[in-house]
């Protein structure tokens, strides 16, 4: 067989595409894999803090829980392909694995080098040549795809094939080759397009007090976040930062997956500083600490409740003048103080740019693909994996879980596919 046709064609060297790749030489087909940048596994370089969170070590049950959109589409993925199995795999690899808090996977070298070397030291083994050249065009032939089109600066080449597996990946982090590429050809041959939009991304705010707390981490805090008439739309209890722009951190990512109609829903955040306590018994400790100090003033008297840098804030909210000493303080004022100890709230405006998302949400109608073979129903020979698809999970490995899985099954799928055609 000629250099230029293959069994297969993955577009796409990410998680996704490699896991497919992988998957579908092992089964015995001839693979390439086409990756636009000079090395495969960009993104995987900054996921985790550039540790790289694998998967999360839970049950299938508990991942399709934690994915926030078109969960029920992975059952199949993620029932063949479970975090146990992902576990297994890279542990068969010869990457050590170990389990962090939240039960989140990482390599124990705390390195995303590991796995990238992994996966693509396991493609050198299973001979898939890797061709730095970006796919323009998908061609069809007698209603199958017959072969994929680099365009170059002296006209174009074409690598014929049997199938292809795009895997190119949403829209977010455009620097490491996630620029929408897989939503063009997806939609020249038929595709409808779920509008991308940011997901596990910043939130902005209007408010002033964001910036004057800039850089303050609040931990074990609840947050609910509120859309039409006052539904809850998010809550949960974690981690959160103020920035210059509005909020961000861990629980702030997951709430934006449930943040996705901002031209008409005027989201409000609301953060509960003291969960563990209810409003009597938290009453009950504000009159204490104000009897016990009711000659100091209230701008230095906060500091066992919440961090410094958010007492003036607080005290602006309940409208108490810094300088007030605390046996003035009025029972109105008390109360108000109270209420914005457990109800301290934050508008928001909007997502940060989709540039600055860990993922995409939206892209590849699912309705159009084939859940257990992630084949095109519209294209004969066409199969998709991983961020292109309209499918998207909470943080804490389980959007590489939907890209392993994904993967896994497209490569599955090509492979039967090649072997029927």
């Amino acid at each position: 067989m000629s250099g230029t046709h293959y069994d297969l064609i993955v577009v796409g060297g990410g998680a996704a595409g490699m896991m497919a790749a992988i998957t579908a030489a092992r089964l015995g087909a001839e693979v390439c894999l086409l990756e636009r940048n000079p090395k495969v596994g960009r993104k995987l370089y900054i996921t985790g803090k550039g540790r790289c969170n694998v998967t999360n070590h839970c049950t299938p049950e508990e991942a399709l829980a934690a994915t926030t959109r078109n969960g029920r589409f992975l059952y199949s993925s993620i029932s063949r392909t479970t975090p146990a199995n992902v576990e297994e795999f890279f542990t068969g690899l010869g990457v050590e694995l170990k389990v962090e808090r939240g039960n989140r996977v990482f390599p124990r070298s705390d390195r995303a080098s590991d796995i990238i070397d992994a996966l693509f030291q396991e493609l050198k083994r299973l001979k898939v040549p890797v061709i730095h050249e970006r796919a323009s065009e998908i061609s069809i032939q007698d209603g199958s795809v017959r072969a994929v089109e680099v365009r170059k600066d002296k006209g174009r080449t074409g690598f014929g094939c049997k199938a292809v597996i795009l895997a190119t990946g949403g829209v977010s982090y455009p620097a490491t080759g996630s620029t929408g590429d897989g939503y063009r050809m997806a939609e020249a041959l038929g595709h409808t397009i779920v509008e991308p939009c940011p997901s596990l991304v910043p939130l902005v705010s209007p408010d002033s007090c964001c910036g004057q707390m800039q850089g303050l981490t609040l931990k074990n805090v609840q947050l609910t976040v509120r859309g039409q008439k006052g539904k809850i739309v998010y809550r949960e209890q974690g981690e959160l930062l103020f920035t210059h722009f509005g909020l961000s951190g861990p629980l702030v990512l997951s709430a934006s997956a449930h943040m996705r109609d901002f031209e008409r829903v005027k989201y409000v955040c609301s953060i509960d500083l003291k969960p563990a306590l209810d409003e009597s018994v938290l009453d009950a400790r504000l009159l204490r600490e104000l009897g016990e100090n009711a000659n100091r003033d209230m701008g230095n008297l906060l500091g066992s409740l919440v961090p410094k840098a958010m007492i003036p804030v607080l005290l602006a909210r309940a409208g108490i003048p810094g300088d007030k000493k605390a046996h003035n303080v009025t029972r109105e004022e008390r109360r108000r103080l109270l209420e914005a100890l457990k109800h301290f709230t934050v508008p928001v405006s909007g997502p940060r740019p989709i540039e600055e998302a860990i993922i995409t949400s939206g892209g590849i109608k699912v309705g159009e693909v084939d859940p257990k073979t992630m084949q095109s129903k519209k294209v004969p020979g066409l199969f998709f994996a991983g961020e292109l698809l309209d499918v998207d999970a909470y943080t804490g490995g389980f959007n590489l879980q939907i890209a392993w899985a994904t993967g896994r099954a497209a490569g599955k799928g090509a492979v039967e596919f090649i072997g029927a055609g």
